[in-house]
């Protein structure tokens, strides 16, 4: 019989990436597919047709150095060799079994389809096609794919089951990171760029370029298959304190060997320019960037992943639960201890099934790429359940002691004078007082505090009814004779003056003279305040039992030069100056800065110029230059740099939901503007 002769395949790439989902993918030039689905492979046959009665196909995989054949077996690789219509459009969903097609045949364009298991690893493989003559095997052609997880498959770990959170957790790249204070949420647009060129093989990479790979690449191929695993390696590959890790922390003020981490828009710049400097990390990230390529590398890998703020996070190094506060007898705030608390912290959550702890524990999982604490040897943290964190279960992996602590900490504030402590104060409310991600289909917050804690009261905070970002907090010192009580009437605006109120409170039956101290320094999020740059003392005479209230304001040309980006600690302390007793209420906040405009000229269409205004309303008090970026996923490649200009034109390359940003780094003043516009775009 003439030997059968197999010219070339088709990897029917448009229509397996719209069945796997993947059509973000189109650019890359393998086959990108998810695993417990099949996909088909298209064959030529010259010469002779196909006999499916005689003729025999087999294929082969690799995966690096693992090598095994497709079985026709449940739970295994399945390679089921069809006679189908060409062009038809076969249900590839399901079981395997399912995928047989009665119709016409075409016996000189069989199809191959190749289904992997649900628990297949992920990562690029390599199939070849052998055929068989007189019991010998001969190979007819060869080809690569790429597999992913599959959050859509029901027996795959990562599985999700509602769409909309797919949809978002998945394949949205952009969304917001929440930063600022608890009181004053500030929400910065990032492009997670999951589907940008060069992306996809920069996360794959990271994988290969790991200490695991490297020490065992089989034992790495073989253990991908888990995302447990595979997000304990991206943890602790973003950061690149014990390996070739994509970004270099940098907490300083001096960033002129690299970028300033509030630069960074999106992930593609960061992720293409770690791989394309064979991988040399990137300079510099903080939390939040961490947090955000993060994200987009599980993206990449099909688990679902979102981007958590936890505001007044703890960083409990001894681990006794007890963060410790030192100010001096005229509210200025000391930098004496090693524990701290960020007023913010940036981590992600990712979802799957923990079949090493049990179906309770399933579900979200706190992940943390900034480098921090040590686990199992390296800079990673987690995945540690948050259910686990809820119902403090330190006994399970991973990492649970120190999540719980950073949402659970109690805080001591300290007054010493003179060297002795002269006041001490708890707060169990502070840590973790508000944790938030992005809503679901909707650019704004949404509360997920409840998920990490059994809230009983909310006795120090109250919703504003003019701002759904906005939380009223008071803080208060009270003891045996007097009390204090500090509150901001508004959130602070820039270009306006921040006004809060001070209650003094004389708790007992005697007349006291009571000084006053009130004191305001900068800080960044995550270090202790600087020199003080506003100050008042006064003394106040109260008479028995009597409560008094104190306005007080500081205007912008008093701090907008001082504070920029960063927050202010502002506390006052309350003396008895009979007694020498004292009591001391502080609060820490950001300063709202108005948000970049944009506009966005007529509907948009895919691969047709668009034109786009951004505009800025200058609230400070003195003129301000900078330089505007603009940047957006499946809108602009990469980021586009403006000097003056206002007007700007992009080209979509995507369709459906898409974010446009633009920030304004401003040149006299420590301060970084940013916008967004949501845009949809229309196949035209």
């Amino acid at each position: 019989m003439e030997e059968l002769n197999i010219r070339h395949d088709s990897l029917e790439k448009s229509e397996n990436l719209q069945r796997h989902r993947t059509e973000g993918f189109g650019s890359t030039a393998a086959l990108v597919v998810r695993r417990g689905a099949p996909f088909r492979v298209t064959l030529q046959v010259e010469g002779r047709p196909f006999n499916p009665k005689t003729d025999t196909l087999r294929i082969k995989l690799s995966q690096g150095t693992r090598r095994f054949s497709c079985l026709q077996a449940g739970g295994a690789w399945i390679f089921l060799c069809l006679i189908v219509v060409p062009h038809s459009r076969t249900e590839l969903h399901g079981n395997a079994s399912r995928l047989f097609q009665e119709g016409g045949l075409d016996l000189r364009r069989p199809s191959v389809f190749i289904s992997s298991p649900a628990s297949a690893s992920v990562g690029g493989y390599r199939f070849e096609l052998f055929a068989s003559k007189q019991g010998k095997w001969r190979r007819c052609l060869s080809g690569k794919f790429i597999l992913l997880c599959n959050p859509w498959c029901p027996e795959d770990t990562v599985y999700i089951p509602f769409e909309d959170q797919r949809e978002e957790y998945i394949q949205n790249d952009s969304g917001l990171l929440f930063m600022g204070t608890a009181l004053n949420l500030v929400s910065r647009p990032w492009s997670f760029d999951q589907f940008e060129p060069g992306v996809l093989e920069a996360c794959l990479n990271l994988l290969h370029v790991s200490p695991q790979h490297k020490k065992n690449p089989r034992r790495d191929y073989a253990n991908r298959n888990n995302p447990v695993y595979l997000s304990r390696v991206v943890s602790a590959m973003i950061n690149c304190e014990d390996d070739h890790g994509v970004l270099k922390g940098n907490w300083s003020n001096d960033f002129k060997e690299g970028v300033h981490p509030s630069t960074w828009s999106g992930s593609a710049d960061i992720l293409k320019k770690w791989a394309q400097s064979n991988y040399s990390p990137v300079k510099y990230g903080q939390c939040w960037v961490y947090a955000a390529v993060m994200c987009t590398v599980m993206r990449v890998l099909g688990i679902p992943c979102r981007v958590v703020t936890n505001f007044n996070s703890a960083h409990d190094t001894n681990g006794n639960l007890v963060i410790e506060e030192y100010y001096s007898e005229t509210g200025k705030k000391l930098n004496h201890s090693k524990d701290s608390i960020w007023n913010f912290h940036v981590w992600v959550e990712c979802w799957m099934e923990r079949n090493d702890l049990g179906p309770e524990m399933n579900g979200w999982q706190v992940l943390d790429p900034t480098p921090q604490e040590r686990s199992g040897g390296v800079f990673c943290c987690g995945p540690a359940p948050v259910r686990a964190i809820k119902d403090r279960r330190t006994d399970l992996f991973f990492d649970i002691p120190f999540v719980y602590a950073a949402v659970n900490a109690d805080v001591h504030s300290i007054v010493v004078s003179k060297g002795r402590v002269v006041s001490h104060s708890k707060d169990t409310e502070r840590v973790g007082a508000f944790i938030c991600t992005k809503a679901v289909g909707y650019p704004r917050h949404q509360n997920i505090t409840r998920d990490y804690k059994y809230i009983t009261s909310m006795s120090r905070k109250t919703v504003n009814p003019f701002s759904a970002n906005y939380l009223y907090f008071h803080s208060a010192g009270s003891s045996s004779g007097i009390a204090v009580f500090l509150t901001l009437d508004k959130a602070p605006v820039a270009g306006e003056p921040i006004r809060f109120t001070v209650n003094a409170v004389n708790k007992q039956k005697v007349a006291k003279m009571m000084k006053v101290h009130l004191n305001a320094q900068a800080k960044e999020y995550n270090h202790s305040p600087s020199e003080t740059f506003w100050e008042t003392h006064g003394i106040i005479e109260m008479s028995p039992m009597e409560s008094k209230v104190i306005k007080q304001q500081i205007f912008p040309a008093q701090y907008e030069d001082v504070v920029g980006d960063d927050l202010i600690n502002l506390a006052v302390v309350l003396e008895d100056m009979a007694t020498q007793e004292r009591v001391l209420a502080s609060e820490e906040f950001n300063i709202t800065t108005s948000q970049l405009t944009i506009q966005v000229e007529d509907s948009v269409i895919l691969n047709r110029e668009q034109t786009a205004t951004v505009t800025f309303s200058n609230h400070f008090s003195h003129p301000v230059s900078g330089i505007l970026t603009v940047a957006g996923a499946g809108l602009i490649q990469g980021r586009v740099h403006y000097r003056a200009q206002q007007r700007i034109t992009f080209l979509p390359r995507m369709t459906g939901t898409k974010m446009l940003q633009a920030s304004l780094s401003l040149a006299n003043i420590n301060s970084t503007i940013s916008g967004f516009k949501m845009v949809f775009v229309n196949k035209g």
